[in-house]
């Protein structure tokens, strides 16, 4: 891909294409997500992906060089290998960084997937199983495009496209296509 930027996203403040992934708890996202990035990849799109959690995570050991160094008052921490390198922030009160900020210290990328941050106006799919008898959120979310389900028909009746769940190749030739027609829209 040699765009990267999408207009849709760039009025909301976002610098790259933006996609919201939601469905309630144990739908699917994490494993729909990791099946669509190899096909992501084998289309040339590179990918980001945003995680919210209302938890407190813990990344390093406790013990370790860079957690002490945190629990010492550190701000940031940059602990790097020649295979990676993460960034741990302690935000000690201060608000949490918006979607856009944190956005922002992302490199570039083709795409950029947001599992969280419902109160976000992006374009959104849901992950969402009927069968499980658990409302869907697609009702009273912002900017939904479409429903990924594993009971398609049953989904059908929602007023969106339904994309197949147990088929994370198409899901991700749809995502790709929205956002190429939908540019060529605003063009």
């Amino acid at each position: 891909m040699t765009e990267t930027t999408s207009p849709i996203t760039k009025e909301q403040g976002f610098s790259s294409r933006v996609l919201g992934i939601s469905g309630r708890s144990g739908s699917g996202k994490t494993t729909l997500i990791e099946a669509m990035l190899p096909v992501f990849e084998q289309a040339g799109w590179s990918v980001n992906i945003v995680k919210h959690s209302h938890h407190d995570i813990e990344l390093d050991p406790p013990g370790k060089d860079s957690a002490r160094f945190r629990g010492a008052g550190a701000r940031e921490v940059i602990i790097s290998s020649p295979y990676r390198f993460s960034i741990s922030r302690e935000l000690r009160g201060a608000p949490e960084p918006s979607l856009a900020e944190l956005i922002d210290r992302l490199s570039p990328a083709d795409l950029t997937i947001v599992e969280g941050y419902h109160s976000e106006n992006l374009p959104r799919i849901e992950v969402y199983r009927p069968s499980r008898g658990i409302e869907p959120q697609y009702p009273t979310l912002q900017s939904m495009i479409a429903v990924v389900s594993d009971e398609v028909d049953a989904a059908a009746t929602c007023g969106l496209p339904v994309w197949p769940l147990n088929d994370p190749a198409t899901v991700a030739h749809q995502i790709m296509q929205w956002f190429q027609t939908t540019i060529q829209d605003q063009a």
